[in-house]
């Protein structure tokens, strides 16, 4: 039998209740430790919640709140809140991050020295503009990823963009100017992209070290399509159900389902679901009841995973229309619950539809978009077994690759090859 590993992960985001990156550096270090022996450095604002997940993780929790705090506060204040701006998040992050891994260093050093680790991961932060103190001083290999950025914001959307408050999007590029920024990337043995997108935003990294690997992961006894009806049966009360998902944030087009459907009179006799909360609910509101569309839409609020995942076995398709998704982990979410997905042909959202997963609608203005999706769900309307069938694939595709535990197989692969010296470019997940 092979030994196990010995791997120390470092996820300073890594919480089993939050949404987006913690939970995703969460089960991505526990679908590791299920295989290698994981020792998860964390900060400490993650203790509460993975103690009480009792995974029988090993790890250590980084106290850097004397940096982390005041930024986040900073943060907070420029952003306005912590629904939008991401781009002046990272960048209030890129000194607490160093701060991090420097305590790391420091609390590790003498095991590293010993020769206790066979090697490190970075899982979390995914952004690539924050750099890695620690990558350059290690004698062991260095991988880092899944990394994701990198999209540029859609010509065609400069309003929702400065609703976003993305103005020091511009800025983005500086972060290959910074202090470790260069040696992050020169010293990792393996540097784990999720989409075309980010890979175009390593072009110094050579294609041996570079593998493509989605962060985005599914939890299959949360997300699945057991003893539900096909897509285009599911609906009760004789009529197609379909569901948005996500934060209700400019970026995301909330709206443009609800003027989807109030620009059709087949989709009005159908019901629209929308999941989720943030800042543009007010303006979804106003637009249901300016439409006439209260007896069609439903606002259900903000659920948790397990109430997602329920609406999306009782609905027939998956509305994601989404102009600026590095991700989409939701979408992999909602075909695994056999949904008929229909997304924007633009970054995450279109990578995982393609091949007849989905419908991806090209990108344009607003309501070109409006007229895309309106004729691709009328056609679902009109073609059930066609949806049926795509359905089924997207299902097949989420199923075959996307569960955590596929991940942490995968990871552990890797981590064998890196140490071998092996040809990284056959070991891409998908």
């Amino acid at each position: 039998m092979t030994a196990r590993l010995n791997v120390l992960i470092l996820a300073d985001e890594c919480n089993p209740e939050w949404p987006s990156l913690p939970i995703v550096g969460y089960k991505y270090a526990r679908a590791i430790a299920q295989l290698c022996n994981v020792t998860l450095l964390t900060h400490v604002r993650n203790r509460e919640n993975i103690e009480k997940a009792a995974d029988g993780l090993q790890v250590h929790y980084l106290d850097t709140e004397y940096i982390a705090a005041p930024m986040f506060k900073l943060a907070r204040w420029l952003r306005g809140g912590e629904e939008v701006a991401w781009s002046t998040s990272m960048m209030m992050n890129y000194l607490p991050y160093l701060a991090f891994e420097r305590a790391a260093w420091q609390t590790m050093k003498p095991a590293l020295r010993a020769g206790a680790f066979d090697l490190v991961h970075r899982i979390t932060p995914m952004s690539p503009t924050l750099p890695s103190y620690i990558a350059r001083k290690l004698d062991v290999p260095f991988v880092i990823g899944p990394l994701n950025g990198n999209l540029d914001w859609p010509k065609e959307f400069r309003a929702e963009q400065t609703r976003e408050k993305e103005r020091l999007r511009g800025l983005r590029n500086l972060y290959k100017l910074l202090p470790y920024a260069r040696s992050t990337y020169d010293r990792a043995a393996a540097v784990l992209t999720a989409f075309e997108h980010t890979r175009a935003d390593l072009k110094h990294v050579e294609d041996a070290r570079i593998v493509r690997v989605p962060e985005i992961g599914f939890d299959p006894e949360i997300f699945h399509a057991h003893n539900s009806l096909p897509a285009g049966q599911r609906g009760r009360d004789g009529k197609r159900h379909f569901l948005y998902a996500g934060r209700l944030v400019p970026y995301k087009l909330p709206e443009l389902p609800i003027r989807a459907f109030a620009a059709s009179p087949a989709l009005r006799a159908q019901k629209l679901h929308i999941l989720g909360s943030g800042p543009e609910e007010g303006r979804l509101k106003a637009l249901i009841a300016d439409c006439g569309l209260q007896d069609s839409v439903t606002l259900h609020g903000r659920k948790t995973q397990s109430e997602v995942a329920a609406l999306m076995r009782a609905c027939d398709g998956f509305i994601f229309p989404s102009i600026r998704e590095l991700g989409a982990g939701v979408v992999i979410e909602a075909m695994a619950c056999g949904m008929q997905c229909f997304v924007t042909d633009y970054g995450a959202p279109g990578a995982l539809s393609a091949q007849g997963r989905g419908v991806a609608v090209p990108i344009g203005p607003m309501a070109q978009m409006v007229d895309g999706y309106r004729a691709a769900l009328e056609a679902a309307l009109a073609s059930p077994e066609e949806m049926q069938q795509m359905a089924a694939l997207g299902q097949h595709y989420a199923e075959s690759a996307f569960g955590w535990a596929q991940k942490g197989r995968h990871a552990c692969a890797l981590y064998r090859a890196v140490l071998d010296g092996s040809d990284l470019r056959g070991l891409d997940f998908v």
